[in-house]
């Protein structure tokens, strides 16, 4: 339904800023999803790829099957980010979220708030730094 269930952001001064763009990223989303129209029903995972750059930051796009939406938005100085890198990181918080939708006390469609979900998203950025 397009609310956000998830976002993280370091510094988080800037988190209204990423907000924002993970709003307007959504939009892009639709438009590509729409765009591949039934080829996208024969595959297990969508990763959309870059959905645009700015001058500060790209943005990535991923699906799942059952419309869940992953945006990831990455300093566009970092260049030691490649497409495969991005791909899997996004089947890692694909796989964290399918951890946590498992849990019988999580209510689909609630803020997410799990410890081990903080973690691998932590461990993701520090990463990335």
């Amino acid at each position: 339904q397009n609310y956000p269930l998830y976002i993280r952001s370091v510094p988080s001064e800037n988190e209204l800023k990423f907000h924002y763009t993970v709003h307007t990223s959504l939009d892009v989303v639709d438009e590509k999803i729409s765009a591949m129209g039934k080829a996208l029903v024969d595959q297990r995972e969508l990763y959309l790829g870059l959905l645009y750059p700015t001058e500060d930051y790209k943005v990535y796009g991923y699906v799942t099957n059952s419309k869940v939406k992953f945006v990831m938005v990455v300093d566009s100085s970092n260049t030691a980010l490649r497409d495969n890198e991005i791909r899997s990181m996004f089947r890692k918080l694909h796989n964290s979220y399918t951890d946590i939708m498992c849990n019988p006390f999580y209510n689909p469609g609630d803020r997410i708030h799990s410890r081990a979900f903080d973690n691998m998203v932590n461990s993701m950025m520090m990463q990335v730094c």
